[in-house]
């Protein structure tokens, strides 16, 4: 039986290398990509009624003069309060559920493998719309010093971060597969080729 026209959903932790195995998981076995990021980044850009909706809920001093969101600021209010947090989430994860959700139908319908990198892809039930589930996770300590050498952010604000994600150890738990990315680059990269023989095999 083949694996291909399968759609698969990559997580994980913040900081536990999740979009880097993705990209190269991607080049690897070909497809389709989809970084949730990157759709959330381009949501707050472009669209309109996002727009109006981010400075309705977090006030016009969100963006400059010129129009353009303070991402550090907004990054600031979110991760201070919950609450806040959980409003921008309702802003955008419906809309960036349906962007992927639509785009893996196509794939489907195509036959071409399709990748969505999804950080909260638990949190918003999105592993129902998957065929596989890949966990990328890694210790607690270089999760930690990854994510402070990644955002300059304190040890106390680090640990609150990953403390308002769901637990690794009950993704992982919930996982088709899980990626274990303590190591260098070169053992997610192994990792990566094994994952791309298992769904491009015939």
């Amino acid at each position: 039986m083949s694996n291909r026209c399968t759609v698969v959903g990559i997580t994980g932790g913040i900081s536990t290398g999740k979009s880097t195995f993705a990209r190269r998981l991607h080049e690897l076995a070909g497809g389709k990509l989809f970084d949730a990021d990157r759709a959330a980044h381009r949501l707050t850009s472009e669209d309109k009624e996002v727009r109006a909706a981010v400075r309705e809920r977090f006030g016009a001093e969100i963006f400059s003069a010129q129009g353009d969101l303070n991402r550090a600021a907004l990054r600031a209010i979110v991760f201070a309060d919950q609450g806040k947090k959980r409003a921008l989430e309702q802003i955008l994860h419906p809309r960036i559920r349906q962007q992927w959700a639509t785009e893996a139908e196509e794939s489907r319908r195509s036959g071409d493998i399709f990748l969505a990198d999804i950080p909260l892809l638990y949190e918003t039930e999105g592993e129902k719309l998957c065929d596989r589930v890949v966990v990328v996770a890694c210790a607690q300590n270089i999760q930690l010093q990854r994510l402070i050498a990644r955002t300059r952010l304190t040890t106390a604000e680090a640990l609150r971060m990953i403390a308002w994600q769901m637990p690794l150890a009950e993704k992982m738990s919930r996982a088709d597969h899980v990626i274990w990315n303590n190591g260098p680059l070169s053992v997610l990269e192994a990792q990566a080729q094994l994952m791309a023989r298992y769904l491009t095999a015939n």
